[in-house]
């Protein structure tokens, strides 16, 4: 076979950036794959806008099932978002014995059994590597190339937006709406990026993640997640002289019969491995039995790095269908998974430090109250910071704990809310890697 059709349904950033690259390196993919991939029909609901890209008239088109119906297409590929109607298609797609791309994390997070089992039904292939990391080739690491190991922890920064507020809320001390303002204008972010920065989108891909490395479809909503909006310049500040600074990571760790699967705002030792991802780069950490760790590192949004993705993964369908292989990996890599249910450890069994900001009065007797209910609660204190200097009309009392159980740590935090030196909630941000 020396042509692969494909047709494409989406032509916005990704849609166009995975275009531009099939046409500007057609002699590349084609001498890789051994037939053209050739894109043979785009649908979008806007074809007025200018993608600057040259692409003849007769290949668009305003209705998406006309490539479904088209039986000449063998791969469509879903690159419009959201859930709705993405996964109308897409379940389209495969009962007309189509392969699908989909670069959809939402979808696939939140309804990817569905998903999953129709590939499985109707025996096609399902590629999604574009959905975690850009650009970063990850589900293919964790699909194929350490398909050997168990793996036992995931860690990454999986969202570019919120990376890249908090690397200049660190390197330059702006306040957070200001960061998010500098994001926006630049492009890195949507106006408003709530489910950037409020742990979403990085809950999704850490759901994906989870996913394959056991077989089956993690539950969503059992993902614990909180953003970085109630962050300050102080709280990074404070972190810096205690030797750490603040990432919003994404963690899934193997915990006995159950798995950790946790999104939040963390603080990591400055000579962590994650310390040194900056702004708008992805970085995901895996660390299997035997191979041991891994890092993938790159852009991990953008219509460059995410076109990038699309086109591999269709390049490795047209290999399969030109050796005449229907399907050869499942969704998430396990013909036989192990289990059915993957059960999440639930967050107040989380065992780990914690740093506190207080905003207290300025009077005696004030951090002997706050210590005293730690205590009460089996929280020790590791070290404290002090300051002389009011911040908004209060002083504030900063404290790194020892190790402690989340169950405690939210305890303590509902007594202490009823103490009448304090003049303000609490900032907690939970701590990752050893004390030092």
């Amino acid at each position: 076979m020396d042509q692969i059709n494909v047709g494409i349904i989406g032509f916005g950033t990704v849609g166009s950036g995975t275009v531009e690259i099939l046409m500007n390196n057609r002699d590349i993919i084609t001498a890789r794959v051994g037939a053209e991939v050739v894109v043979k029909k785009i649908a979008d609901i806007d074809l007025s806008r200018d993608r600057g890209i040259p692409v003849a008239p007769g290949l668009l088109t305003t209705d998406a099932m006309e490539i479904i119906r088209d039986p000449h297409i063998q791969i469509v590929v879903e690159l419009i978002g959201g859930i709705t109607h993405a996964k109308a298609f897409i379940l389209r797609a495969m009962e007309a014995g189509k392969h699908v791309v989909t670069a959809n994390k939402a979808l696939l997070a939140e309804q990817g059994r569905e998903i999953y089992n129709a590939a499985e039904r109707h025996g096609v292939s399902l590629a999604f590597e574009a959905s975690v990391g850009g650009g970063i080739p990850v589900i293919r690491s964790l699909r194929e190339g350490l398909s050997a190991n168990r793996i036992k922890t995931i860690m990454g920064i999986l969202n570019g937006t919120s990376n890249y507020i908090l690397t200049r809320m660190t390197q330059d001390g702006l306040p957070y709406e200001k960061a998010v303002q500098e994001a926006i204008k630049l492009g890195y972010a949507e106006d408003p990026p709530t489910l950037d920065v409020d742990g979403t989108d990085a809950a999704h891909k850490l759901a994906i993640l989870v996913s394959i490395a056991f077989g089956v479809p993690v539950p969503f909503e059992g993902i614990s997640r909180e953003g970085i909006d109630l962050l300050t310049p102080d709280d990074i500040r404070f972190a810096g002289e205690f030797g750490y600074c603040v990432k919003l990571l994404a963690i899934s760790r193997n915990v006995g019969d159950r798995v950790e699967a946790r999104v939040h705002p963390a603080m990591v030792p400055l000579g962590h491995i994650m310390a040194n991802v900056n702004g708008v780069y992805n970085a995901i950490y895996l660390d299997g039995d035997f191979v041991g760790p891994n890092l993938y590192y790159g852009h991990g949004a953008g219509r460059k790095a995410t076109g990038s993705a699309v086109v591999s993964d269709l390049m490795h369908l047209a290999r399969q269908i030109r050796c005449g292989v229907r399907t050869l990996i499942p969704p998430l890599a396990h013909v036989r998974p192990l289990s059915r249910e993957i059960a999440i450890q639930p967050m107040e069994e989380l065992h780990t430090s914690y740093y506190f900001r207080f905003s207290a009065v300025d009077r005696p007797g004030v951090l002997s109250k706050i210590s005293g209910v730690l205590g009460e609660n089996d929280i020790s204190i590791y070290s404290v910071i002090q300051k002389g200097r009011e911040m908004d009309g209060s002083v504030p009392v900063v404290m790194l704990t020892h190790e402690a159980k989340e169950r405690s740590a939210r305890k303590a935090l509902e007594q202490l809310e009823h103490l009448d030196v304090l003049t303000d909630k609490t900032v907690t941000i939970r701590v990752e890697g050893s004390m030092q």
